[in-house]
């Protein structure tokens, strides 16, 4: 796949298996280090710290409340999806004033997983923004938080604006099967847009 890594190591007589890089992106505590973590075959890298009251004046908690902890740089997992590849998994931080990482984590992405509360979608709405402008082929994943999904997808499709072929699928980032079948949406988005450029 073009963009795609082979540095990693295989078993002696077999091909390392391409590596790809996946960005899981949304507003602030939409599920994005839940979504990595419930999927990831390692354990996965997290950079969260608690939230303070110094943050208070700057973070918006209305909807999340509850929320105690935050990601200040990344999130990282990987899962092998097949012998032949391999995905690695970058979570961003959802706060804007840590979006001028976004760029750096963005370098040799092939897709993103944009989250979404559907409690709050305009948190996600710069996330939506970053990877049209740059042309980064990405899908909605609407998180269920409690389980609950209030609304069809239809009308997530049409509260959000989307371009025409951009997946919209309900999730709960909880689950690893529910998160491993947004990626294979994204992968499955990806391959048929190679497939579209040959």
């Amino acid at each position: 796949m073009a963009g795609s890594d082979t540095t990693a190591q295989a078993p002696a007589g077999r091909p390392a298996p391409d590596t790809v890089k996946i960005l899981i992106a949304g507003g602030f505590g939409v599920g994005k280090t839940t979504m990595v973590g419930s999927v990831s075959e390692i354990a996965p890298l997290r950079t969260e710290e608690p939230l303070t009251m110094a943050g208070l004046d700057v973070d918006d908690l209305e909807g999340i409340e509850e929320k105690r902890d935050t990601t200040v740089a990344l999130d990282f997992g990987r899962i092998t999806v097949s012998d032949d590849l391999v995905l690695y998994l970058f979570g961003t931080p959802g706060q804007q004033r840590f979006w001028f990482m976004w760029n750096d984590l963005a370098l040799g992405a092939l897709g993103a997983v944009v989250l979404i509360d559907v409690r709050r979608p305009e948190s996600s709405f710069a996330a939506i923004d970053f990877f049209e402008r740059r042309g980064i082929p990405f899908v909605i994943a609407a998180n269920g938080f409690h389980g609950k999904h209030p609304y069809p997808v239809e009308d997530i499709r049409d509260s959000l604006t989307l371009p025409e072929g951009v997946p919209v699928l309900l999730c709960d980032a909880r689950e690893r099967e529910s998160s491993r079948d947004v990626l294979i949406a994204l992968l499955d988005r990806l391959i048929s847009a190679a497939a579209q450029e040959r």
